[in-house]
């Protein structure tokens, strides 16, 4: 799997199936089952740290984690997140990016729109491929308000997709749409030639991503209303990962009860 391939799946209106890993094992297993991205997820602070959030997440956290998944996947595509604080200048952006890059991502990702420019436009300038992330921003609960559903009114909506066209301008390869109206998402996937991949973003975006803790039923807290539990009706893993990919591609998934 590969940027241009991924291109094609949007052109062709063939969904992109994601999962997050954080290890060999997992990896490993999604990718046999042919899941088409793999995100080393800064999401490894809640499921594996213990953490309320992902801010305690450090590059040590994302470079070890990412190397120990790499070592797991042979087809498909790795992304690895930008922590907390990792980019907040052009500089340091590249710096981790490199970092990231030297242990195995084949592209990294981070979120934001306009205010992280420069360091969208660095990278762009260095051939390190970047994954967008708008809408609800994990990195950004004590300024968003909490785990709320992002682009609700009008002035904000206008805002993600200023955002999203403005990330494409600067060479983004594809954005995350995460906690926005549904109706949203699609306007947003149809102005935009690279792909979208969505989590509580309705069925009409170019993919789906779920964190595998949520969709294997791991995860015993709080779960938002996206997540779907794909083990319930499956003897084990790989056939809960089967249902998913087979279930994003039918479009079967997300439906109504795990859209906004």
């Amino acid at each position: 799997m590969n940027i241009k391939q991924l291109k094609l799946f949007k052109k062709a209106a063939e969904k992109i199936t994601c999962l997050t890993a954080y290890d060999a094992s997992f990896a490993k297993l999604f990718d046999e089952c042919g899941i088409d991205v793999i995100l080393v997820g800064d999401s490894l602070g809640n499921v594996i740290q213990g953490a309320e959030d992902t801010l305690s997440v450090s590059m040590a956290d994302m470079i070890y984690h990412t190397q120990a998944v790499a070592s797991g996947i042979n087809n498909a595509l790795l992304v690895a997140d930008m922590p907390y604080q990792s980019y907040t200048n052009a500089e340091q952006t590249l710096e981790n990016a490199q970092l990231l890059m030297n242990v195995g991502a084949q592209m990294v990702k981070f979120e934001g729109g306009s205010e992280h420019q420069a360091a969208f436009e660095i990278l762009q300038a260095n051939d390190i491929p970047v994954c967008g992330h708008l809408g609800l921003q994990p990195q950004s609960l004590v300024k968003m308000g909490g785990y709320k559903v992002q682009g609700k009114d009008a002035l904000s909506a206008q805002q993600i997709m200023d955002d999203a066209l403005l990330l494409e301008s600067l060479g983004v390869c594809m954005i995350v749409l995460e906690c926005v109206p549904a109706d949203l998402a699609k306007k947003a996937s149809q102005a935009l030639s690279i792909p979208t991949i969505g989590i509580g973003a309705g069925v009409d975006c170019d993919g789906q991503v779920l964190v595998s803790y949520d969709m294997l039923g791991i995860n015993t807290g709080h779960l938002p209303r996206f997540v779907k539990n794909f083990i319930q009706a499956n003897n084990n893993i790989q056939a809960a990962v089967n249902a998913f990919i087979k279930a994003v591609k039918d479009q079967s998934f997300p439906d109504d009860e795990h859209s906004y």
